[in-house]
């Protein structure tokens, strides 16, 4: 949850730092601020892949510490829970966990409501073109001469469509325009006006850059600051075309006048969102009708060395903002249990502490656990160990609440045997073999004990050589005693020593390894010597 909450947060700076941007560029072409608003905006769900990529920046954040436990530092706090497994296992889940299963559900299930419904409208809008007939004659060719000046290499297909309220564009690989059934008594300049307009749609894909914004939206439905920056978003890009539009040669006022006899011919129905790009949407005439008769304003298209500002602006404010996570800024009590691989509690391991300037050791308790009062947030390196176990060193980060209660299980340390195998070099014999070398036990294992044993031969062919190793193996024996696995953990060992030696502790047979009462694997390591007399 708490994760949720930071991406949450990010998302809101990279969306928030998009609109300052755009207020700041007022005066600015509506093309740049459509490119930073697009940009922001559809980077923004990138801070979550990042955040796994990008190294964490620490932010402390003032938050109020736990309910103070009794004692202090060093410390012993007895076990609420003996057996030592029933807190971790318990089926009664602490109360903050239901809220936070209710808000994550209520936020998939907003999220699975707007993808719904902006599939749907999608799906409306397929099957309306499905049902339209082409149009040919002044809009086709209109098109064909405004798609060769504006360099447009996609085929747009203009659509008649009983059911369309208004004229809009929607596509990104094959876009098709279209038009009300009454657009086809327009004059030649409405028509040469509209299809300009439409036309800059597609050369700028929109309709992909808005459809994108709808989902985002849909993501973080709850977001007021990301319904601002999407309805920012389509302002801007109607805007941008409208500037394009002038740009060829058509006069202000002929083109608000046709705009507004377009709106005044409309139904006044508003379109599904994000489905298409109304040429004439009620909500934005004014704002577009005033601007365009404004001469002052800068209606510059989007320059290459502009749309690199804005790449660079964006990611100078979306790379930092993905690295920022919360820690909280006080000390708290950190309370460790310490286990073994059959999950029972394990009494008297010498742990150490080692961080911020200090290391403190100390000992578990009977209930295999300890707390440490007044541990700061940060790194630490923790250290485990107890006779007959295999040392346990990790790192610890402390950051959030959950971080300063932590479990490790401790595994069973490894068996260690030698083996000198001894041939005169005049003839074979045998070989010689010493017994295992105990392990460090602790209280609760026995270790295992050879029942059957097989020495390893001296190859021939190295004692004929004159040639003398050793080799190192890893074996595992399993919990019935049978040694289940066997490696050579070196490759500077000739092969027949080597085969000789794995022939032979595959054959070996032990006792159970138990530790707690219960059988359970363990590792051996085995050194194999090859000498001559």
């Amino acid at each position: 949850m708490t994760g949720l909450v930071e991406l949450s947060v990010r998302v809101a700076l990279v969306v928030l730092a998009g609109l300052i941007a755009a207020a700041c560029l007022r005066r600015r072409s509506a093309a740049l601020r459509h490119a930073v608003l697009a940009s922001t905006l559809l980077a923004a769900p990138a801070v979550g892949p990042l955040g796994f990529v990008l190294p964490a920046v620490w932010v402390p954040i003032d938050a109020a510490p736990n309910a103070p436990r009794a004692g202090g530092v060093g410390q012993i706090v007895p076990d609420q829970h003996p057996s030592g497994i029933e807190s971790a296992t318990g089926t009664t889940p602490p109360p903050s966990l239901a809220w936070q299963a209710y808000v994550i559900a209520l936020w998939a299930t907003g999220t699975a409501v707007g993808l719904g419904l902006l599939l749907l409208a999608v799906v409306r809008l397929a099957r309306l073109s499905a049902r339209a007939e082409p149009v040919d004659g002044v809009w086709r060719r209109v098109v064909q001469e405004q798609s060769v000046a504006c360099g447009l290499t996609r085929t747009v297909a203009v659509l008649r469509c009983s059911g369309a309220s208004q004229l809009a564009t929607w596509g990104a690989l094959w876009p098709c325009v279209l038009i009300p059934p009454e657009a086809s008594q327009w004059s030649e300049d409405r028509v040469r006006t509209v299809i300009g307009h439409e036309l800059a749609h597609v050369v700028r894909h929109d309709w992909l850059i808005q459809l994108s914004a709808e989902i985002v939206c849909a993501l973080w439905w709850w977001n007021p600051l990301v319904w601002v920056a999407r309805r920012r978003l389509r302002i801007e890009s109607e805007l941008a075309c409208d500037d394009a539009v002038l740009a060829a040669g058509v006069q202000a006022r002929d083109y608000a006048a046709h705009l507004l006899a377009i709106a005044r011919a409309s139904p006044g129905r508003r379109q599904s969102i994000a489905t298409a790009m109304p040429i004439a949407h009620s909500s934005t005439l004014e704002r577009r009708i005033v601007a365009m008769l404004n001469p002052h304003l800068d209606r510059r298209r989007l320059a290459r060395s502009s749309g690199l500002a804005v790449t660079f602006g964006v990611l100078a404010v979306l790379l930092p903002v993905t690295t920022l996570r919360g820690v909280q800024a006080v000390a708290q009590p950190l309370e460790v249990a310490v286990y073994d691989a059959t999950g029972a509690v394990m009494p008297d391991v010498a742990i150490s502490l080692a961080g911020q300037g200090r290391t403190v050791e100390m000992t578990t308790d009977a209930a295999g656990r300890f707390v440490l009062q007044g541990v700061e947030p940060g790194a630490y390196v923790l250290d485990a160990r107890l006779p007959g176990f295999r040392p346990l060193r990790q790192d610890v980060t402390l950051r959030q609440d959950p971080d300063w209660d932590r479990a490790i299980t401790l595994q069973v340390g490894d068996v260690r045997e030698s083996i000198n195998v001894t041939e005169s070099r005049g003839q074979a014999g045998q070989a010689a073999a010493t017994g295992p070398v105990a392990i460090r036990v602790g209280g609760n294992i026995r270790p295992p004990r050879k029942l059957h044993d097989v020495r390893p031969v001296f190859p021939p062919s190295m004692r004929e050589a004159g040639r003398e190793g050793v080799v190192p193996i890893e074996a595992i024996i399993d919990a019935q005693g049978h040694v289940s696995s066997v490696r050579v953990v070196s490759a500077q060992v000739h092969p027949d020593f080597s085969i000789a030696a794995v022939d032979a502790v595959r054959q070996w047979r032990f006792s159970p390894t138990l530790l707690n009462g219960t059988p359970v694997d363990v590792v051996m390591g085995v050194s194999v010597a090859f000498t001559l007399q």
